[in-house]
């Protein structure tokens, strides 16, 4: 993996430049806060995996119904909206940006425990999606103006930790309200009236959220750096979508691996968590409320160590001038990832299992925030929030938004028994972990040149 061209001096950080930075008390706690906002996201996006059964039971759908709850009526509206809000986050407000999407998405989570019927409650996930496509590109556009290159990835990565986190807060939750709510097929709660006992689990993942909002705005807004200046006065200006295209196909070479590798890793990674906890209960006879609580704490452990471990190795990398820092990390949890993510579905003890989905969350985790960092790093200013919402937009379509559903057509019309979900996980990680891995590592050395020229861009222009 080791190459000359990628080990160069050009991306050194002098104290001179450092000095202008935000100080490190705003940075960390904008990292905090965005970090907060993503984990009640992954939460409400997430909580309905560990529901599967009861939804399934109640509106009378399959696997493949169900997938599309959690998925396409997610995904679809999340992508279709997120490059627009990219565009709007790379010349407005980027914290206003943030805090409406806040509101958005969980007032649709509390609107997926009212729902009557599979309608309501595709509509209400639609919902979710467009609100939670305002977080990610805005914040990673903040944050890179907020951190200098040799921190960016830990800054990133911490950020990116809310995902786990919220993934194992969702199984934590869901199964302590299953738990609660154990023998009983309605609840009435006040205002609302009488729901079934699943859907309180929404409404309540779903209410704090209205309480993150407000605190986008005690994050000052930063000064944007590395714009692009742009007419002969070299004054900085909106890009427009078609120069965006035309700069990502001009360095094709650097963002086609990226993207591809990323959509591939996605369609594995988002497309069998979703069915993850059903694999448990299915397999190997576990209750929703048991499988909840171990594979959450699983999730809560491993997860954040990745995330911590990925942005410390690829700062490491930074710090010692490797400009192909961020992808090279990524490289090395693709390819430590592949036994885990094929092994764990083919157990026949569950904690055993568990152990291997331990790993597996570890080493899947460690490339999620260098990923983000190496997209944000070889982009001018007024394309970060444009270029990384393209980024979200492959992961959540392919990842997302076909992901569960190819599993569940694995399950429904291949193997055509719900209880060779494991098999379906276990061939899909197997064919695509693989050709991900590859595929990262033929991007590398374009990455390093890419983000070597980007440098000229990484300073601030006066107004």
């Amino acid at each position: 993996m080791g190459n000359n061209s990628s080990k160069t001096g050009a991306g050194r950080s002098g104290p001179a430049a450092d000095s202008i930075w935000p100080s490190p008390f705003r940075g960390w706690y904008a990292v905090a806060v965005f970090n907060l906002a993503l984990v009640f996201s992954f939460i409400d996006r997430q909580i309905m995996s560990l529901l599967v059964q009861p939804i399934k039971h109640d509106l009378q759908i399959t696997d493949t119904g169900m997938s599309l709850l959690m998925g396409t009526a997610f995904a679809v509206f999340y992508v279709l909206v997120g490059i627009p809000i990219g565009r709007l986050a790379d010349s407005k407000n980027r914290r206003l940006i943030i805090g409406i999407g806040i509101a958005l998405w969980s007032a649709m989570t509390v609107a997926c425990g009212t729902a009557k019927n599979y309608a309501q409650l595709f509509l209400a996930r639609v919902g979710i999606g467009v609100g939670e496509s305002s977080l990610s590109p805005a914040a990673m556009s903040m944050l890179t103006d907020m951190f200098p290159r040799t921190k960016l990835p830990l800054a990133a990565s911490l950020f990116a930790m809310g995902s786990s986190l919220g993934m194992a807060l969702a199984l934590l939750i869901g199964g302590l309200v299953i738990s609660m709510v154990a023998g009983t097929e309605e609840v009435t709660v006040p205002i609302i009236g009488t729901i079934r006992s699943w859907q309180l689990c929404f409404i309540l993942v779903g209410l704090p959220g209205l309480l993150i909002a407000p605190l986008l705005y005690t994050i000052p807004e930063p000064p944007r750096r590395g714009l692009m200046a742009t007419g002969e006065n070299k004054k900085p200006k909106s890009i427009p979508v078609l120069d965006i295209i035309r700069f990502m196909l001009s360095d094709w070479r650097t963002y086609f691996p990226i993207v591809v590798a990323l959509a591939l890793k996605s369609l594995q990674g988002f497309g069998t968590a979703q069915w993850v906890p059903t694999f448990f209960i299915r397999t190997y006879g576990l209750e929703a409320s048991e499988v909840g609580y171990m594979q959450g704490m699983v999730t809560l452990i491993g997860a954040p160590l990745g995330m911590i471990a990925g942005g410390t190795l690829a700062s490491w990398y930074s710090r010692r001038n490797y400009n192909d820092a961020n992808l090279r990390v990524v490289l090395i949890a693709a390819v430590l990832v592949i036994p885990f993510i094929v092994l764990y579905p083919l157990m026949d003890n569950y904690k055993v299992a568990l152990l291997l989905y331990g790993g597996n969350m570890f080493f899947s985790s460690m490339s999620a925030g260098p990923a983000a960092a190496a997209l944000q790093l070889i982009a001018p200013n007024q394309m970060r929030a444009q270029i990384l919402a393209f980024y979200y937009f492959i992961l959540n379509l392919v990842g997302y938004g076909l992901g569960p559903t190819v599993v569940a057509l694995f399950t429904d019309y291949l193997f055509v028994d719900e209880n060779s979900l494991n098999l379906s996980i276990a061939v899909i990680s197997i064919t695509l972990g693989p050709i991900a891995a590859l595929v990262t590592w033929s991007g590398l050395k374009s990455y390093g040149r890419s983000v070597a020229r980007a440098e000229q861009w990484h300073k601030t222009i006066s107004a």
